[in-house]
C-alpha cells in the first residue's frame, strides 16, 4: 500500500489595517507632498495620539510604516498607546509627484489644468512629470504587503502609510480604473481592512472605522 503524499499546510491568512498619516502642515496648505516631506501639524499630532487609543482594542501584533518623516511621526505617537514592534518599508512611500511636488492644488490647476486633466483620464497610467505612475506605486505596495505576509503569517498588522498607497491597493482589489468619473471609494482618515490568503490580496472592508479628527 502506497502512503498518501504529504500536503503542505498553507500559510494562515494575514490581516492588514491601513491608515494614512496624520495631517501635516502641507496638507493644511493643500500642498502636494509626494516623497517630499512636511511635519505633522498640531492637529495632526492630536489625531495620531487619539488614534492609538482608538485602535488599542483591535489586537494588532506590530506596526509597519513608510519611512517618510510624517508617517514616522504618526507611528511614534500612535505607538505611545499600542506599544508594538515598529518596522519600516520604503516601498510604502507615497507616489513620487516629480516636478509637481511642493505645488499647491490651486497652483497646479491654475498653471497646468489641461495637463492635469489629461493625466487624470489616463487612470492607472497617471504620471506626474518626472514622477511615478500609479501602476508602479501599486507594484511596490503589493510587494511590501506580500513580504510582510511571508515574514509574519497569521498576524494582524497595522500599516501606516499614505493616501496614494491606500488608493492603489484598494482600487486594484476592487478592479477600479482610477478614472475621475468613478464614484468615490474611500473616505478621509479611515481604517481599511485587507487580508492576504494564498498570496492574494483581498478586501475585507473599506472605511471600516472612522478615525478621530478634531
Amino acid at each position: 500500500m502506497n502512503p498518501k503524499p504529504k500536503t503542505r499546510n498553507p500559510k494562515p491568512k494575514t490581516c492588514f489595517g491601513l491608515i494614512r498619516h496624520g495631517q501635516t502642515l502641507w496638507n493644511a496648505e493643500k500642498r502636494i507632498q509626494g516623497q517630499a516631506d512636511s511635519p505633522l501639524s498640531e492637529q495632526g499630532r492630536e489625531m495620531a495620539w487619539a488614534w492609538g487609543k482608538q485602535l488599542a482594542a483591535m489586537g494588532w501584533n506590530r506596526i509597519l510604516m513608510s519611512d517618510l518623516g510624517r508617517v514616522q511621526e504618526t507611528g511614534q505617537l500612535v505607538n505611545r498607546t499600542l506599544r508594538l514592534p515598529l518596522f519600516n518599508d520604503a516601498r510604502l512611500r507615497e507616489q513620487d509627484w516629480g516636478a509637481w511636488s511642493g505645488w499647491t492644488l490651486p497652483e497646479l490647476f491654475g498653471r497646468r489644468q489641461h495637463e492635469i486633466r489629461q493625466q487624470e483620464e489616463l487612470g492607472w497610467a497617471f504620471r506626474p512629470p518626472g514622477g511615478e505612475s500609479r501602476v508602479e506605486v501599486l507594484a511596490r505596495a503589493q510587494e511590501a504587503i506580500l513580504a510582510a505576509h511571508h515574514r509574519w503569517p497569521g498576524e494582524n498588522i497595522l500599516v501606516i502609510c499614505h493616501e496614494g498607497i491606500i488608493k492603489c491597493l484598494l482600487y486594484d482589489v476592487c478592479t477600479r480604473k482610477f478614472l475621475p468619473s468613478e464614484p468615490r471609494l474611500i473616505k478621509g482618515y479611515q481604517l481599511h481592512l485587507l487580508r492576504v490568503e494564498a498570496d492574494q490580496l483581498l478586501l475585507d472592508q473599506a472605511n471600516a472605522l472612522s478615525l478621530w479628527t478634531p
